[in-house]
């Protein structure tokens, strides 16, 4: 039984692909972040950006349901909400610095 031409293109796309993520690991390996430790880690350590955002988020108990949730998670990823760009364009209009500036001022409950 001969195997169809559309198998064999699949295959050896899979070989190509699992080739160049190998490649790319081996050529561009995660950054290494220490652990604190001198003792246990050999790596530099990498330094945190300079947060755009400074004010605190709003409490998330002044909230319910999603809101809340989504207050509770800006509370506990703020490096990560900083360095996220807002799609409704409050940077414009707001005077907002990044997503995590929603969750400064009641905007992201709205």
């Amino acid at each position: 039984m001969r195997t169809p031409r559309s198998w064999w293109l699949a295959g050896l796309a899979l070989i190509v692909l699992a080739s160049v993520v190998l490649a790319g690991r081996a050529l561009f390996p995660p950054p290494q972040v220490a652990t604190g430790d001198p003792g246990l880690s050999s790596s530099p350590v990498v330094p945190a950006a300079a947060r755009r955002e400074t004010r605190p988020t709003l409490d998330p108990a002044l909230f319910v349901g999603k809101a809340r949730l989504a207050h509770q998670i800006a509370r506990e990823i703020p490096d990560t909400l900083d360095q996220l760009y807002c799609y409704c364009e409050c940077d414009k209009h707001m005077g907002h610095k990044s997503l995590l500036s929603c969750y400064t001022d009641g905007h992201a409950a709205t």
